[in-house]
């Protein structure tokens, strides 16, 4: 891989020796995570030139740091990260909710700890009138007359049957034939993510996302210390010649995606680019994650991974908290036989089972019933209204959207030349509207152009009054 940047240049702070300045420099790094297992330093030349100190100051620390066991030397290669002695993992540093990065954790922590008054067109979730509450309080009303056992005991190892039958028939009718043996329930969908991570990755392995992707899938894969890299996206689903070109030569572990309604871009994954995908990682014996949580918003389901490959290198996990409730949580993973053997017992030493049997029952209770069916379709009529009402608001402002999405609630927008998301972002939260600007999504950093917008989320007509204001305040700030 590239050496990582290190751009710490200067004279060591009052105190240090230039040696010991270098090796501060590096644990920083290796404290924040910027630097995780596997990966490489910069050379000593390079180094060199950015501390403003000479060679052999670099190759002095260097060899400090491997004796220490946190860098080792690879013959002609250079020094790498091994992961011995590092601290404790601080995946953000102590700061007031506005003075903090704007980073994949930012966009998460200010819509879920926002006041109920503030407007959140970048949250990832509907509003509670657009959920179908009658359904889920009758489900209650059933829970409670049923025996106590549910009410009150740990739930079986895999799982309720009653939800795993139901979703073994929803697979089954888009032609993907599964046993039961090839589910597991879990606490959520990220939690079943979470598994998935433990159970086939270890630190410094190397995974694939799309570039952008869910904020969340990039936090939670740097909690776990892995090496991440970014697959540019396109209205069709990944850019295939990078796809494949990363595939065969970073040798990733893992790819993990949505194909259907792409968060955060909307798009849907054509049937030529899932055979290439599934071709690329046979080829180079790689596991896809394939997130469907949105699948039940399209009109008509587009390809799926998992389908085309009958869960032989693909896992399927999923959720209910856009459709149903996000306080219900409860998710589950479909996958190889074996693997769902292995993922039970992890599931039992983290968390000692998955979703109670209140949560899963629930679930069964409402997809039963003929509500749930009405309920999507009527979703899927007011998204497809709201998707256009916000996109005609949107556009005297200059903010178009990436594409026409088929389905969802989320609209993916090129901003006017000139704004930045994260400063737009940054302005707007002072006026009590939480964003989503597009670095957040990106592990390129090459989004700063994009906002994404629930559209169910910016009916308000105040959103677009902020968004005019915030945007009138960076455009004089650049004249200024």
């Amino acid at each position: 891989m590239d050496a990582i940047t290190i751009d710490d240049a200067g004279a060591p702070d009052h105190g240090q020796t230039r040696t010991e300045a270098v090796m501060a420099a590096i644990r920083g790094r290796l404290a924040a995570r910027q630097l995780t297992p596997g990966d490489r330093l910069p050379s000593i030349r390079r180094f060199a030139a950015a501390m403003q100190v000479s060679p052999s100051t670099v190759v002095e620390a260097y060899d400090r740091l491997a004796a220490e066991g946190l860098i080792r030397a690879r013959r002609g290669s250079g020094f790498y990260v091994t992961g011995g002695g590092l601290p404790p993992l601080a995946l953000t540093s102590a700061a007031s909710p506005r003075e903090r990065a704007v980073d994949p954790f930012w966009v998460s922590r200010q819509s879920l700890d926002a006041d109920p008054a503030v407007l959140k067109p970048g949250c990832g979730w509907l509003p509670p009138d657009w959920m179908p509450d009658e359904a889920l309080r009758r489900g209650f009303r059933a829970l409670a007359r049923s025996q106590g056992a549910i009410l009150s005991d740990y739930g079986s190892t895999r799982g309720s049957p009653a939800l795993r039958r139901l979703l073994l028939g929803r697979f089954a009718e888009e032609g993907l034939a599964a046993g039961p043996e090839q589910l597991l329930l879990t606490g959520s969908g990220t939690q079943a993510l979470d598994l998935v991570c433990r159970f086939l990755l270890r630190p410094g392995d190397t995974v694939l996302v799309d570039d952008p992707c869910y904020f969340n899938f990039q936090a939670l894969l740097r909690a776990h210390q892995l090496r991440v890299l970014g697959v540019p996206y396109t209205p069709s689903g990944p850019d295939i010649a990078a796809f494949e070109a990363l595939a065969a030569t970073e040798r990733p572990r893992l790819y993990i995606t949505n194909s259907g309604l792409h968060n955060p871009t909307g798009a849907s994954l054509s049937a030529q680019t899932a055979y290439r995908i599934l071709r690329a990682a046979t080829a180079c014996d790689l596991t896809i994650v394939e997130d469907e949580i949105f699948a039940d918003f399209e009109p008509e389901p587009s390809p799926r991974l998992a389908t085309l490959d009958g869960l032989d290198r693909v896992i399927r996990i999923g959720s209910f908290s856009k459709t149903l409730s996000a306080s219900v949580r409860c998710g589950y993973i479909a996958a190889r036989a074996d693997w769902i053997d292995g993922l039970v017992d992890l599931q039992v030493a983290t968390c000692f089972g998955g979703p109670g049997p209140v949560a899963a029952d629930l679930v069964a209770g409402v997809l039963t019933g003929g509500s749930y069916r009405k309920h999507m379709e009527e979703l899927r009529r007011r998204l497809a209204q709201a998707r256009r009402e916000v996109a005609a608001r949107l556009e005297p402002l200059g903010i178009r959207p990436w594409l026409a999405p088929r389905g969802g609630f989320y609209l993916w927008c090129r901003l006017p030349e000139g704004i930045d998301s994260a400063e737009l972002a940054r302005l707007a939260l002072a006026r009590d509207v939480v964003l989503a600007p597009g670095n957040v999504f990106s592990v390129s950093q090459s989004a700063g152009g994009f906002m994404r917008f629930n559209v169910a989320q910016s009916r308000d007509q105040r959103v677009v009054e902020v968004l005019r204001q915030a945007m009138a305040e960076l455009r004089e700030g650049v004249r200024a």
